[in-house]
């Protein structure tokens, strides 16, 4: 299997230094460069075309935000997965309105950090628990004024239920497929049903849906 070739983007060496150390140690990933604000992160992106960056939000000269949102539009392939402190709505949303495929804080377990890069080089999304939960609270919040009833969706099978609570878990295609014992191709097609019923564009739109209607929960 052909490693994971991985761009750190951080206004911090010694943070950019530690996530090189465990990142160094695992196998299948490998740190190809360092980045220290948003302008260089694009200049080492056209360089090294790595497969994922990992992107702070925060940066001098150029900050996470306008990076990602370039680097969606020139190098459509290269997936961001923002590593951040910043946990408020005003900076999760843009990033991810940016094209970031994931969004985790720096406290995040260092195999949590391992696990979202494997994520979203697979095509998947990778988020803090307290961001899944952000995220849903905003939705809830925002629509509550206008209606506080629970959105119709149109109901899933018993398998489609299954894959619903496995994604709310934070399961990846692959690890869904282990879970369920069928094959990932099985798992994107349910998830290409469970969208389609639904109206949404992909799996975190899936979790916020479903949240809103109630039919999952995060604690």
């Amino acid at each position: 299997m052909a490693e994971i070739r991985v761009l750190l983007v951080d206004d911090d060496p010694l943070v950019r230094s530690a996530l090189a150390h465990f990142l160094t140690r695992e196998e299948g990933t490998t740190v190809v460069a360092e980045a220290g604000d948003g302008r260089d992160a694009l200049d080492q992106v056209g360089r090294h075309r790595p497969d994922v960056v990992l992107m702070d939000v925060r940066m001098p000269r150029m900050d996470g935000i306008d990076a990602t949102a370039q680097i969606a539009q020139r190098w459509p392939d290269v997936r961001v997965l923002a590593v951040t402190t910043f946990d408020t709505v005003d900076t999760v949303l843009p990033m991810l309105h940016a094209g970031a495929s994931g969004y985790l804080l720096k406290d995040s377990p260092a195999e949590e950090i391992v696990a979202g890069v494997r994520r979203v080089h697979e095509g998947t999304t990778s988020l803090s628990p307290r961001i899944a939960a952000l995220l849903v609270e905003h939705v809830r919040e925002r629509e509550r004024p206008a209606s506080a009833a629970s959105p119709d969706l149109e109901p899933l099978t018993d398998r489609e239920g299954d894959i619903l609570r496995c994604l709310a878990r934070g399961m990846s295609n692959a690890e869904i497929a282990a879970e369920l014992i069928v094959s990932e191709g099985t798992v994107k097609a349910y998830l290409g049903r469970i969208m389609t019923k639904w109206g949404v564009r992909d799996r975190v739109q899936i979790i916020v849906a479903a949240a809103r209607a109630g039919l999952i929960a995060f604690t």
